[in-house]
């Protein structure tokens, strides 16, 4: 890929490994359903990445359910857990909008759990919440927030939910391959992957469930993933998933180290001038999350990539209007909510990437300073 690719967070590239496996399995084909030769060996890679995808979170095969992607895992996580008898649902401000749409859409009554300036669940709040009457409650806490990083106090959380019973779904998304994922120190009942934030490809997602806790399943058909997800597997992704899997556990030392290259950029735009969200809390060592005031994340991501920079918005583009980053809202920065910007490397991502982004931001955020300066000139 020409240019500096720093949208890991949204889509990691695809590792030569993950290529490599996805087009041996392509080339092969074969129904894992089918007793011949060629099903066979389709099943055994479906095996094989079932063990790999387990290891990489310390949990047992049997208890991963391959899907479409993260979006469809946690939405089932949802639907288990109100199957299960919770009849509340307790959210994070700053849950990925895949759990929360899911969580409004259910019909059950929605508690929102707030954050602190740096984006950190309340958990002081949720020990009062959990403790009122109302019914059994699933409460949903990303590992980490897709936009900022900032890692949360999961195992403090699944105390407190297990001494109700109530029912803890951690999306652990952002978190695998990047900071170590222990399902089992974490203390969650279900927990989400997707493929490809670890260099896998894309379509492609896991639910992770706790031993004894029932899942159910939300597409039906046949009795593919042990009955609990129904459609013939996708083979060539989940081998790709697998071999992802197996290459984000290899790299995940390698990747800690990011942080340095990372802290490097972001003190060049902070003293340039940018807010860094979530700053002063332990984040993921490949995010950084900025933020100023004045100058829309679109016109950032549209300077930033005519000089051969990708990085994305705290904020998303929709016909033509900047939508405030909800990470940034959560945190009380609504000054700041339509100018975020986050960077994010991956397995691909040298030190030069990082300081590339730096440079260019900081010349183009001192010609944006300068046009808003020339033209409060010309009108006043």
């Amino acid at each position: 890929m020409s240019g500096v690719y720093l949208d890991y967070n949204a889509s990691g590239l695809v590792r030569p490994e993950v290529q490599s496996a996805m087009a041996e399995a392509l080339a092969d084909g074969g129904n894992p359903n089918a007793v011949h030769a060629a099903g066979r060996r389709a099943r055994a890679r479906v095996e094989t990445a079932l063990a790999r995808v387990a290891e990489l979170v310390g949990a047992d095969p049997t208890a991963v359910v391959f899907s479409s992607g993260g979006t469809e895992s946690n939405a089932q996580a949802v639907a288990s857990a109100i199957a299960a008898g919770c009849e509340r649902l307790i959210v994070s401000a700053t849950e990925h909008p895949c759990v929360a749409e899911a969580a409004n859409a259910s019909g059950v009554p929605v508690e929102i759990l707030p954050v602190d300036a740096n984006g950190v669940v309340d958990l002081a709040w949720l020990a009062v919440t959990l403790g009122r009457p109302g019914g059994r409650a699933l409460v949903a806490i990303h590992h980490a927030n897709n936009e900022s990083g900032v890692i949360q106090p999961i195992a403090e959380a699944s105390l407190m939910v297990q001494a109700v019973g109530g029912w803890l779904h951690v999306d652990a998304i952002q978190t695998a391959g990047k900071i170590p994922v222990d399902m089992r120190a974490l203390g969650a009942d279900t927990l989400t992957l997707s493929a490809h934030k670890l260099g896998g490809p894309q379509g492609v997602g896991a639910l992770v469930s706790k031993e004894g806790t029932p899942v159910i399943r939300t597409l039906h058909g046949a009795g593919q993933e042990r009955g609990l997800r129904a459609g013939t597997e996708n083979v060539p992704g989940i081998a790709g998933f697998g071999v992802a899997a197996v290459c984000a556990a290899r790299d995940l030392s390698e990747a800690m180290t990011h942080a340095a290259w990372r802290d490097a950029a972001e003190a060049r735009v902070k003293a340039a001038g940018a807010t860094i969200i979530g700053g002063a809390v332990e984040r993921l060592p490949n995010t950084l999350f900025m933020a100023v005031e004045g100058w829309d994340s679109p016109q950032q991501l549209i300077t930033l990539d005519l000089q051969g920079v990708m990085v994305s918005a705290g904020s998303a583009c929709s016909s033509g209007k900047t939508r405030p980053s909800k990470a940034i809202s959560a945190m009380g920065l609504d000054h700041l909510a339509t100018g975020g910007v986050r960077v994010s490397g991956g397995w691909g991502t040298t030190r030069d990437d990082w300081m590339r982004f730096a440079d260019a931001w900081v010349e183009a955020w001192a010609k944006q300073r300068q046009r808003t300066a020339v033209r409060a000139k010309a009108e006043a």
